[in-house]
């Protein structure tokens, strides 16, 4: 690439970075400035154009022309004040505008008294008279300001005011106010909720916080806001526009008048529309007048667009109205070849409303079945009314003249049967809708149940019989559903008025139990056992079958031969198993009566795992008297074939299962 070429990419570049940002001028004089880019209008009646600012030692004005450049800045051009050079105000937004400082650079006491307030500083104001042919004034402006930063947007505003007053009359009115309200134009009038410092303040005419790829070096902005005022035909009126800093000369502010937007027309009245709560009423005729004194001609515009014969000082509405007539008319009124003045006015016709239904059933959603119950009211509006204007706000009452709405939220006072009303609340051209709320019950008794679901085998579940419609959690819509899976379901059970309650199985898994071991602690004064069950059950235990017990214990055991029982709670069956307890008998009476003549453990028969254990019997001096067998007779009293004589004697006795005891007894003669 040469050379040239290169030097031609380079400034073609610089071209398109330079057209993101406003650009200013300070060569045009005030009058230019008033009737060349304010007014821009043959209509123009202008005298006494003052302008004052800052005098820069470096010769920058504080005052100007601005043109957009090429970038997204919302006005093409017009006119800019500032509390600073206005060469600072070109974009990108990369340094703090902070000029002024030890200028002497006054405030302005118009301003102060306008506000006030009594420390402006700094100030710049551009003035002139003039001589309106219509009966309003109104021209477009954007305030910008570096003030527009983190908690300072909450507590800094730099001022300023339009000043109208007809010549000859010392008191002027400020028309740099937030739309209708007597409140002034401010950072801290004007900006979004700043979390942690201050609520949003008429957060609607704020137009956003600034990046640095911005056309202006301003940390924020409002929207575009209009000014306007009426004024009498004829009559000379002195305006004065100005700004200035509050307190010090930190951080500058600036507002931008839009070029040609200074209207000399007439007023047709406030807007008519849905956003200011006034919208024409559908049943309703009205008449703009733009009746202005000398003029030629005039001509009726819908949205810039000619209205085919509306050419009379008078434009006339009468219903049916349609959708379609919602926009801006204006009227364009001639006076000579070189002066042609402009009104608008928004209207927005209210339509007929269709309503649709207006008597609503719910079925009462909580425990007790009373008709009383809380509904969405919000929920009725979309079938209530079937051509509501998306602005339309509705709510509803507990009569026809109440003012005070019912919660969305809304519970019923009234049992079964409730009456409302609905009110369009950001319009007045409608009356009350009365709406009927019928509350109704399901008083039938639903009980959950619970059910055991035994050694896998399949349960049916049955719902309540005689109603409309079932469904369950599982998707089925059939009376009885069968389950092999313990879990809880649900079925939804609807009666004949369309309404619902949930019937709840609890299905419980068990089985019958495998008794896997009986500890068994006997040879002892307190002999007991414990029941080891296993399997996924619900168990109580027993030894005769009768009596059960939770417990798997059972001690001070007597007896010889038991049957162990594993019941499943839940009904799943019976488990049961036979055992044998050792019992050793404290005495034995050997008089051959039949009962008690021979001494030996009892518990052990012949297939016993213990059947052939020893028992070793002593005196009690510890001589071996005789050695026995569990699964004989036992010991008669006699050693060598004599009979021992009655005296305490003891036992050691060596099981197979390798346990052993030992104690004493008693032979009784």
């Amino acid at each position: 690439m040469s050379f040239k070429h290169y030097y031609l990419l380079l400034v073609l570049m610089c071209s398109a970075a330079s057209a993101q940002y406003i650009s200013t001028d300070e060569t045009y004089t005030p009058l230019q400035l008033i009737e060349n880019v304010l007014i821009n209008s043959g209509c123009a009646s202008v005298s006494n154009v003052t302008v004052s600012g800052g005098n820069f030692v470096t010769g920058e004005n504080s005052w100007g022309y601005f043109n957009a450049n090429g970038s997204s800045f919302p006005f093409a051009e017009g006119i800019i004040l500032s509390t600073g050079k206005i060469t600072d105000a070109q974009g990108p937004n990369n340094f703090v505008s902070d000029d002024g400082n030890g200028m002497s650079w006054d405030g302005d006491l118009d301003l102060n008294q306008a506000l006030n307030i009594t420390n402006s500083i700094n100030a710049t104001y551009l003035e002139f008279d003039f001589i309106p042919l219509g009966n309003q004034i109104s021209f477009d402006y954007i305030f910008a300001s570096e003030e527009y930063h983190g908690n300072a947007t909450c507590t800094y505003s730099d001022g300023f005011a339009f000043l109208l007053k007809e010549v000859g009359n010392p008191t002027y009115q400020n028309l740099a106010l937030i739309p209708n309200t007597t409140i002034p134009v401010k950072v801290t009038s004007v900006h979004p909720d700043i979390p942690g410092s201050c609520a949003a303040q008429n957060e609607q005419y704020f137009d956003a916080f600034n990046d640095t790829e911005y056309p202006t070096n301003f940390n924020g902005q409002t929207k575009v806001l209009t000014a306007k005022s009426a004024v009498i035909p004829g009559h000379q009126y002195h305006i004065k526009l100005v700004i200035a800093d509050e307190g010090n000369y930190r951080y500058d502010s600036a507002i931008f008048l839009k070029g040609s937007s200074f209207e000399l027309g007439v007023d047709l009245g406030p807007d008519r529309t849905f956003a200011n709560q006034n919208a024409v009423c559908y049943n309703e005729s009205l008449t703009l007048i733009g009746t202005s004194a000398g003029a030629l001609s005039y001509q009726w515009n819908f949205n810039g667009t000619p209205i085919a014969g509306q050419n009379t000082a008078t434009l006339n509405f009468n219903p049916p109205y349609l959708s379609s007539q919602n926009g801006t008319y204006s009227l364009k009124t001639i006076y000579s070849a070189t002066c042609t003045t402009s009104s608008a006015i928004d209207l927005n016709f209210a339509p007929q409303l269709v309503t649709g239904q207006t008597s609503y059933s719910y079925c009462d959603a909580d425990a007790l079945q009373d008709g009383i119950t809380t509904i969405t009211l919000s929920d009725i509006i979309p079938t209530l009314f079937l051509n509501l204007p998306t602005s339309y706000q509705v709510s509803f009452y507990d009569s026809p003249t109440s003012t005070t709405p019912l919660s969305n939220s809304y519970l019923n006072t009234i049992p079964l049967h409730q009456p409302i009303y609905a009110k369009i609340d950001n319009n007045n051209c409608y009356t009350a809708i009365p709406v009927t709320i019928t509350i109704t019950v399901f008083t039938d008794t639903i009980t959950d149940e619970t059910i055991c679901l035994c050694n896998n085998t399949p349960v049916t579940l049955a719902a309540d019989s005689g109603y409309k419609s079932y469904l369950w959690n599982t998707g089925e819509t059939t009376l009885s559903i069968q389950v092999t899976v313990p879990a809880t379901y649900t079925v939804t059970i609807e009666n004949a008025d369309g309404c619902n309650k949930i019937k709840t199985f609890t299905v419980i898994g068990s089985e019958i139990a495998t008794i896997s071991n009986i500890i068994i602690s006997d040879l002892i004064d307190n002999s007991s056992v414990e029941i080891v069950p296993s399997g996924n059950g619900n168990y109580d235990y027993s030894l005769d079958g009768v009596r059960y017990q939770d417990s798997p214990i059972f001690e001070h055991l007597s007896g010889i031969v038991y049957t162990a029982f594993v019941r499943d709670k839940n009904g799943c069956g019976i488990a049961e198993q036979e055992f044998n307890l050792l019992q050793i008998p404290k005495y034995f009476t050997p008089n051959n009566d039949g009962f008690n003549d021979y001494w030996n453990i009892k518990g052990i028969n012949s297939v016993s795992p213990n059947a052939n254990s020893i028992i070793y019997i002593f005196d009690r001096f510890g001589k071996l008297i005789k050695q026995i067998s569990p699964t004989s007779l036992g010991w008669d009293s006699s050693f060598n074939g004599k009979q021992m004589p009655a005296d305490d004697y003891w036992y050691y006795i060596q099981l197979k299962d390798g346990r052993s005891a030992k104690g004493h007894f008693t032979l009784k003669r």
